[in-house]
């Protein structure tokens, strides 16, 4: 079953999602990620088992507590600027593409039951490195950069493209319209700096209005991933467009990019002070409806933010 039609965290569902995908492969479970792309993993058995049991944990999590889940498939590196640094041609990547979804299916066939959605998104990733780009696309490069790879993902099972670590707003409109045009609802997911802004200086809230304006609003909703509740929390208390952020992300560490850049060691944070930061940001964002985690964190950071969560919940019901 598909949810293109009818997301259900636009419908009043909390649904659950993984981590730090990327850096609990490396630091936790030793694997190498060249570029940091996890699609690779998929072409061999041992690199499908181990995204299997990197799932598991975080499934078992929304079952206990009853609720949906949003299965963010590998192809958040695979675009074709990231798939030429790895080597591989537009046939294999598109090719990688189709099987990451399909990945995300078989998973979904097995954990999906009556009144747990599981919905399949395809995050794409920037087309540069995310926190230090070289160089920024105009909307226009955005659009015609990121529409191959949706083109790819539009004719695939996938419930939802997320424009996922976006940095500036250019690339995040370009994004929402190449969704838009192949009919794919479609997320942007924001990272700010330590003060709360874009790496671009560029407020969340000018950011936000700006990709609406832009775009006529059809984005579904928006998203802050890839920063700690600490460098944005107070941004919230300002007027803005927050009725509109509808999921977090959050990392572990209270470090900037650039100290997490150069991190030789994994800074996991504590998951009981970060489940408690995401009851404060859940009382400024009266929308939130998706829950996990970016780097740093694992399954036992979206299990302890789901129970505090849940646990909040059926206290003020």
């Amino acid at each position: 079953m598909g949810y293109r039609n009818s997301l259900p965290q636009l419908e009043g569902d909390m649904l659950l999602t993984d981590g730090g995908m990327e850096t609990t492969l490396i630091f936790l479970d030793d694997i190498d990620l060249p570029c940091f792309a996890t699609f690779p993993l998929l072409e061999r058995e041992d690199g499908r088992e181990a995204m299997r049991r990197y799932f598991a944990p975080y499934f078992e999590t929304a079952r206990s507590h009853g609720t949906g889940f949003v299965l963010e498939a590998n192809t958040w590196r695979a675009n074709p600027s990231w798939g030429a640094q790895l080597g591989y041609s537009l046939e294999d990547l598109a090719e990688a593409n189709r099987r990451c979804v399909a990945f995300a299916e078989e998973i979904r066939e097995r954990q999906e039951e009556p009144g747990r959605p599981v919905v399949i998104s395809a995050p794409l990733g920037p087309e540069g490195d995310a926190y230090n780009p070289e160089s920024y696309l105009t909307t226009d490069q955005s659009q015609a950069f990121h529409a191959w790879q949706v083109g790819i993902l539009a004719e695939t099972a996938a419930d939802l493209i997320t424009g996922l670590t976006v940095t500036y707003v250019e690339e995040a409109i370009g994004i929402v319209r190449a969704a838009t045009a192949v009919g794919m609802p479609v997320v942007i997911s924001f990272t700010v700096e330590t003060d709360g802004r874009l790496p671009t200086g560029q407020s969340l809230a000018e950011a936000i209005d700006q990709v609406d304006r832009e775009t006529d609003g059809v984005a579904a909703y928006f998203m802050i991933n890839c920063a700690h509740p600490t460098h944005f929390l107070a941004v919230l208390d300002a007027p803005g467009p927050w009725h509109r952020v509808r999921g977090i992300r959050a990392n572990a560490s209270t470090m900037s990019h650039a100290e997490l850049d150069n991190a030789e060691k994994l800074d996991d944070g504590d998951p009981a002070d970060l489940a408690r930061r995401y009851l404060e940001l859940g009382a400024r964002l009266p929308d939130l409806a998706v829950l996990g985690g970016c780097c740093g964190t694992d399954h036992r950071h979206v299990a302890s933010i789901a129970d505090a969560w849940f646990a909040e919940t059926r206290t003020s019901a």
